[in-house]
This record gives C-alpha cells, sequence and structure tokens, in this order.
C-alpha cells in the first residue's frame, strides 16, 4: 500500500473557466463504417449477381446491428457480414432443395 500522499496545491481565479465539448465518437466513424458497409456489400453483389442484392443487403444490414453493439465495430463488421452472408447463400440453397423435393412429391 502506497503510504506517500503527493500534494498538489492548484489555483483557481474567478476568471478560470473550462470548456467542455462532447466528442460523439460514434458519429465520427459512422462515415468510415457506412463507406466499408457499401464497398463490401459492393463486392460480394458483384460476385454473387442480381438475385442475391436484397438478400445480401439485409445481411449486411444485420451484421451492421450486431458490429455497432461491440467496442470495435469496424473490425467486427467484415467477419459479421460474410458470416451472414455465407449463411443467407446456405439458406436459400436448403429452400431450393425444399422446393425442389416438394415438386417431386407433388408430381408423383
Amino acid at each position: 500500500m502506497n503510504t506517500k500522499k503527493i500534494v498538489l496545491q492548484t489555483e483557481f481565479d474567478a476568471e478560470t473557466r473550462f470548456e467542455l465539448r462532447p466528442v460523439d465518437f460514434r458519429a465520427i466513424h459512422e462515415n468510415e463504417f457506412e463507406g466499408l458497409k457499401a464497398r463490401l456489400l459492393a463486392i460480394r453483389q458483384r460476385e454473387a449477381g442480381i438475385k442475391w442484392e436484397a438478400p445480401l443487403r439485409d445481411a449486411a444490414n444485420e451484421a451492421a446491428a450486431l458490429a455497432w453493439t461491440t467496442p470495435a465495430p469496424l473490425l467486427v463488421f467484415p467477419v459479421l457480414f460474410e458470416e451472414k452472408a455465407a449463411a443467407t447463400v446456405l439458406q436459400d440453397r436448403r429452400q431450393a432443395r425444399i422446393l425442389k423435393k416438394s415438386r417431386e412429391l407433388l408430381a408423383a
């Protein structure tokens, strides 16, 4: 335990004033984040095609919502987006298989 005490002498006059300005770190990073989101979404949509525009946009929005709940959304978002996009593709493939099986069963 520290037993030494340091006493600081402070002097404040009536004219001493401090100006406090709030800093909204989220606002500072929002533009960077939206730019990153747009770039990653555009790359993924170019690769996937027009069919995937809405599902990938939804995946990006879900990933963005989750990323903002973390201390470092710019670092977390790309991985979350890739996971959500992959889950979207898997879901679409599953639905296509179910639809194909259903049609086969109805045709029989």
